[in-house]
């Protein structure tokens, strides 16, 4: 297929490398040009363009940009047709986005997304560590293979996105649509826990939507204070262990 991505953060580095890997064409954007976008990005296939060439005459476009900045690149997707899929990896954390009151008030991150696009989107590759996206992704069938949530609300955005999360070593689980995608918001079971298929389906069910925003905040603080003493950064299975202990 061909995909562009706009964010060459941690998550879309990966995706680059993931996806190029997998025999898709890449083209990768950020909002400070493609004469910023270092070779350790593109060294597996990928093409830096500009954000207005990434989304143009594409299969699907990744956004891979933090919560708050979504409504800045909507001008640039409003042209695309409606065919396009476009697929969100964002996750909302008040501390650095800023208090968007939709949200606080109950607005489901992905509807918010959906809402300031104005077209539909798929939710994915929000409910992984930037670590365990990049290290642990196994071929179709290893014992112990991640999955990942995927929410939609179109047939086709759905198809297309569990075909890609597979595309990048892990076993894409369909978890049903936007309005039901909070249940792998931060602060749930399903979020960056690194649980397989069959742990996956109840994790989904176990989620308590009151008690999300606290969970989020408290493991935010956990990871915080555990920084500061950490000169060499932190063991990567830190935050699925964190999670797990925090949000299961």
């Amino acid at each position: 297929m061909k995909i562009g991505i706009l964010g060459t953060g941690n998550i879309g580095k990966t995706l680059v490398h993931r996806l190029s890997e997998a025999g898709h064409d890449l083209k990768v954007a950020n909002s400070r040009g493609p004469e910023t976008i270092g070779p350790d990005i593109l060294s597996s296939g990928g093409r830096a363009v500009t954000a207005e060439d990434a989304v143009l005459d594409v299969d699907v476009v990744i956004l891979s940009i933090p919560f708050n900045k979504i409504p800045d690149v909507a001008p640039l997707l409003a042209g695309l047709p409606d065919e396009t899929v476009v697929i969100d990896t964002s996750n909302y954390y008040p501390s650095r986005d800023n208090r968007i009151e939709a949200v606080e008030a109950g607005q489901v991150e992905s509807l918010w997304v959906a809402e300031q696009l104005g077209r539909p989107i798929a939710k994915a590759w929000n409910a992984i560590g930037t670590a365990s996206l990049a290290n642990k992704g196994k071929p179709v069938g290893a014992p112990g293979r991640i999955a990942l949530p995927v929410a939609a609300d179109r047939d086709e955005d759905r198809r297309v996105t569990l075909a890609l999360v597979e595309d990048t070593g892990l076993d894409a689980f369909d978890a049903g649509s936007l309005a039901d995608s909070w249940h792998q918001q931060p602060g749930a079971p399903a979020y960056c826990t690194d649980l397989t298929r069959d742990e996956m389906g109840p994790a989904l069910a176990a989620a308590e939507r009151a008690r999300l925003p606290k969970r989020r905040d408290l493991a935010g603080a956990a990871m915080m204070e555990r920084l500061e003493g950490a000169a060499n950064g932190l063991d990567p299975d830190y935050l699925p262990r964190l999670n797990r202990a925090l949000y299961m």
